[in-house]
């Protein structure tokens, strides 16, 4: 089976698997995190043509010729090897979270919300960071990092 994960077409093996499994242990892209098991954290979150996906639940069936993108895929590398990050990644190094299991929901969901809104009022950020779970309780830089991911994308400094 095919399927296009970052841009590429990758050729996949284990079709009757959940696709966070597939992404992990068949592709190697580990930034996709297991947490709960149950789509209730955030930690395998991906987006599927653009739209929040929990990948623990997601059979890798279904997003077959739909666009698969993971937090290996935000960043851009140029001709000349060097590695632009998306400015939802910049703005995570700038305001870093504890400990850091949860910020693949975060920075795809944050991708999401700055793709379909680039001017997100703070309930707005509220709304979407509160599909994810951060045991560190770090919140506030999640808030923070999306508001700078919003004047990043603007082209602000």
């Amino acid at each position: 089976m095919q399927l296009q994960v970052n841009g590429k077409t990758r050729q996949v093996q284990r079709e009757d698997e959940l696709l966070l499994w597939v992404l992990r242990d068949e592709l190697g892209l580990t930034g996709t995190h297991y947490g709960c098991g149950i789509g209730i954290c955030g930690s395998c979150t991906v987006l599927v043509d653009g739209q929040v996906t929990r990948s623990c639940l997601t059979p890798v069936a279904s997003v077959a010729g739909k666009a698969v993108t993971t937090l290996e895929g935000l960043a851009r590398t140029g001709r000349d090897g060097a590695v632009t990050l998306h400015p939802v990644q910049q703005a995570f190094v700038e305001n870093p979270l504890q400990c850091g299991w949860c910020l693949p929901g975060h920075v795809m969901s944050a991708v999401a919300l700055l793709n379909a809104n680039p001017a997100p009022t703070p309930e707005q950020i509220d709304d979407s960071a509160g599909i994810n779970l951060c045991r560190c309780g770090g919140y506030n830089n999640v808030r923070k990092a999306v508001a700078r991911a919003a004047e990043l994308k603007r082209g602000g400094l």
